[in-house]
Order: C-alpha cells, then sequence, then structure tokens
C-alpha cells in the first residue's frame, strides 16, 4: 500500500487519547482476523535424512535443535509460481513470480528472559513477474502482491511482540503483516492452498494495509471462543518503517469472533469480523476531472494495480479533462464486515486436523470510498488423502465479487467496461513430496470484471473473454 498522500488524505493528527479511548471501546467487540501470536511449534529434531526431514538444510549439526530449545527459530521459505494463461483474457502466455520469505520466532521464557512473551519477525523479498494477461482485476496470483503488487524489493512485513498476560489474556504490539490474516482451516494460504486472491482474503477489506503499525489485545474467552482487536496505521506499507509517521491520518480498527464448533464430533469453525476507518479518503463520486486522481493516487493494494491501469482509459479517451477547480470530494470514515464458517464433513475417528468440509465466507463494505460491495466464495476442503497421503491437501471453490455502483461510472457507461462483478472457479491439488517440499497443480476459471481492454497500440479498445489459467507452486522450506 503506497504512502498517504496530503493533498488528498488531510492528515489530522489525533490525540493519542481520542485513539486511545476508540480503541478501548472497540475492544469488546470481538477478535480480528489478524494473526495470533503463539509459541512456533517445533519437531522433536530438524535432523534425519533428506527425505524425513521436516527442513531442506537439517539441524545445521545440532545447532538447529539447540537454538529451539531455547525457544529461537529461523526459517526460510522459498516459493515460486508460474502461471499461464492459455485461453481468453486479454491475450495468452505464462509469467514466474517467486517469492523468499524469512521467520524468526522467540520465545522469551525458553530463551530466558521473561515469561509470556512471544516475538515473531518476518521479512519478504519478491521477484519475477505479474501475470497481467487474465485481465482479472482480482489477484489470480496472491504471491505477486506481496511485498506489494509486483514490486521486486525485500520488505519487513512484520515485528511483533505479543505479551501474556495470563492464559486468555494477551497485548501484541508492534508491525502486523496482515495479509495473514484471511487464513482459515481451508483456504486463506496462498503458500499451499487457492492462489487466487478471492480465496485469500476477504475482498471486502480492501481498505485494510497489507502491513501497518498497531497494537491489539487478544482474549480466550472460553476454551472455543476467541476475541481480539487491533488498531493499526491506516496508511501503512510493507516498506514504510518510520513509527513517527503511525497514525497521522487516523486509524483503522479490525476485529470481531471466531468460534470453534464441533457438531457430532467433526470440527468446525465461525468467525465474524469488521473493520473500521475514519482515513480521510476519495470518495468514488467525483466530477469527471478528478477522477484521474482518485485512480492514481488511491493504489488500492489488494486489487493490484488497477488504477493507473484505468487511469490509461481516462487519457485515451477523454484527454481534454482538466482538474477540478475545488478539491476533490472525499469520505471521512469506511467500514467493511466478513462472516466465514468452516466444517468437517468427515474426519478420521479421534483425528481433528485431517478430513473433508466445506467452507462459506460473505463479505460487505460500504461501498464508497471501497470499490468492492459485497465478496462471496464457497467451496469443499480437504487435508490429507488416505493413510499414504497424510500431508496431501487439496481444494475446490467459486468466488463472487461485486463492485460498486459509484466506482467510475463514467468509463462503465460511456466505455461498456463491464466492472459489475468477477467471478472465478478454482481447484488445485497440494502434493507433499517431503516434508519440506511441497508441488501443487491449479486450474482456475475467471470471468473478468473488466470486459474490454486497450489494444497493442493503445488506440483502441478489444474484448476480453472468459480467461483459462493453469498454475504450479512449488514451496521449499531451507
Amino acid at each position: 500500500m503506497a504512502h498517504a498522500s496530503t493533498s488528498f488524505h488531510g492528515r489530522r493528527g489525533h490525540s493519542i487519547s481520542w485513539r486511545s479511548k476508540t480503541f478501548a471501546g472497540l475492544v469488546w467487540l470481538g477478535t480480528t482476523c489478524a494473526t495470533q501470536a503463539q509459541e512456533a511449534s517445533a519437531p522433536p529434531t530438524w535432523g534425519g535424512d533428506l527425505a524425513s526431514r521436516p527442513r531442506l538444510t537439517g539441524d545445521w549439526g545440532e545447532l538447529r535443535d539447540d537454538l529451539a530449545r531455547k525457544g529461537v527459530q529461523f526459517d526460510v521459505d522459498v516459493l515460486a509460481t508460474p502461471i499461464a494463461v492459455v485461453s481468453g483474457g486479454r491475450s495468452t502466455g505464462s509469467n514466474t513470480w517467486s517469492n523468499v520469505d524469512y521467520t524468526l520466532n522467540i520465545d522469551t521464557q525458553k530463551l530466558g528472559l521473561w515469561k509470556g512473551g512471544f516475538i515473531n519477525v518476518q521479512a519478504d523479498t519478491g521477484l519475477g513477474s505479474m501475470n497481467k494477461r487474465s485481465g482479472a482485476i482480482i489477484a489470480i496470483n496472491t504471491a505477486t502482491l506481496v511485498p506489494g503488487a509486483n514490486e521486486r524489493t525485500t520488505v519487513l512485513m512484520n515485528a511483533t511482540l505479543t505479551q501474556y498476560f495470563t492464559d486468555a489474556f494477551a497485548v501484541a504490539i508492534g508491525k502486523f503483516n496482515t495479509f495473514d490474516q484471511g487464513a482459515q482451516e481451508f483456504y486463506g494460504d496462498y503458500s499451499s492452498q487457492f492462489l487466487n486472491g478471492a480465496f485469500n482474503f476477504p475482498v471486502t477489506t480492501e481498505q485494510v494495509p497489507q502491513s501497518a503499525f498497531g497494537a491489539g489485545v487478544i482474549f480466550q474467552a472460553t476454551k472455543d471462543l476467541n476475541l481480539s482487536v487491533y488498531a493499526l496505521d491506516p496508511s501503512g506499507t510493507p516498506d514504510s518503517n518510520d513509527l513517527g509517521e503511525a497514525f497521522d491520518d487516523g486509524v483503522i480498527v479490525t476485529g470481531g469472533a471466531q468460534w470453534t464448533i464441533h457438531p457430532f464430533q467433526r470440527a468446525g469453525h465461525q468467525g465474524l469480523s469488521f473493520a473500521w476507518s475514519d482515513k480521510r479518503r476519495l470518495s468514488l463520486n467525483q466530477t469527471p476531472s478528478d477522477l484521474d486522481e482518485l485512480l492514481l493516487q488511491n493504489d488500492f493494494p489488494r486489487l493490484g494495480d488497477i488504477g493507473p491501469t484505468l487511469a490509461q482509459y481516462l487519457s485515451q479517451y477523454f484527454p481534454n479533462l482538466t482538474p477540478g477547480a475545488q478539491a476533490a470530494n472525499t469520505k471521512a470514515e469506511s467500514w467493511s464486515v466478513n462472516y466465514a464458517f468452516d466444517q468437517y464433513l468427515w474426519q478420521p475417528n479421534g483425528d481433528q486436523t485431517h478430513g473433508v468440509g466445506l467452507f462459506f465466507s460473505f463479505g460487505a463494505s460500504d461501498g464508497n470510498p471501497n470499490p468492492i460491495r459485497y465478496a462471496y466464495l464457497a467451496g469443499i476442503g480437504g487435508k490429507g488423502v488416505g493413510p499414504s497421503r497424510p500431508d496431501d491437501n487439496f481444494g475446490i471453490g467459486v468466488a463472487s465479487t461485486r463492485f460498486s455502483g459509484t466506482f467510475i461510472p463514467l468509463l462503465r457507461q460511456q466505455l461498456g467496461l463491464g466492472l459489475d462483478r468477477e467471478d472465478a472457479i478454482e481447484a488445485y491439488y497440494n502434493v507433499a513430496v517431503t516434508h519440506w517440499l511441497n508441488v501443487t497443480a491449479d486450474v482456475q476459471f475467471v470471468s473478468p470484471a473488466l470486459k474490454k481492454s486497450l489494444n497493442r497500440t493503445g488506440d483502441g479498445l478489444t474484448s476480453v473473454g472468459n480467461a483459462t489459467i493453469v498454475g504450479l507452486r512449488l514451496r521449499a522450506r531451507l
């Protein structure tokens, strides 16, 4: 997410006391989808032969095992996702995107420092190029949005301290990787499950920054009910590490609740979450002369680079638009809500972590300034395929994203671009070749929201057809 622009966001510098009161008043509304810090699980040993060891590089001459006993774990994961549009879309062709993820977990008590503290640091390097041939607005490969849409750089995504004061109550503070927020039982992890962005985070959370400074409270109300809430800098970005700029233009509060349920002794989950922000953003209702500012200065980070793409249509077909005499329209608040449900239908006797089940999610937003009004997804997921393949997983899902009717109506009406809804069907099978190597086959069928695109010469429009996309994912844990 790009840094806020003082030209239209109206940085206001709320007082700390005002933010604190707002934060405290919302704490008891529930749990955010944000990652809950806890002790990182470690195997009995990092050693073993090449096929059985949990990481490719093993136990580092027993150093890794010794560090784990002292509460220190360091991992490097490499993810490569070649993906190709084989028919339809804007054009056919392939691209490959890769990520290198670095993760450090520290248990302060095991390290001999203090009780109840957990430190998590994550960094990410992006390599390769984004596949834009499908014409889809929702990313067909979520990995390309990390560390930023098609950004080839290294950034700090997460640096947090979570302190447990009791077994049920903790406070977290630092820089949070919100891209981990969408993880559910059968979807939400682009490194091992679906690739399409619609299955990896509620797309109605478009206003939530990918990485931001903030603080939160975690409360385990009962064994099966978790509550928490986080206040984040609404203009945070993966590449921004200046704490002095945090909360200069408001706050974004995310919260909700997650219940674990056990109908017929089978595991399931239900979650309700929300996001609210008082950051002043550009309204989707703009005069034609201000549309260019909306598209170029609002980066829509979870939608890839749709803003600059649509701005090209303006420059081509409406070249005489001049900036308005008055400031662009803005909105003082934004909100979104999301409900998620998953339920195992079959599980091996006594095994609560494997089986086959259903999932469903629905999200809604204000529709202005958020360009996504509604989002739906549903499907079937599985973990473990019989005794011989206990570590494989698979899924098939459908997703539909409905755009706000106030999102650039000029282009929609004058050029017939569509922009009403984007639908996707995706299926994948993830093979655990070893404990440290996974290979995934993936296929998607996408009906893009943008029904037309600029031709190769940029002086005309061509139709965008339904796209068939095939992908391969290689994940090595070093």
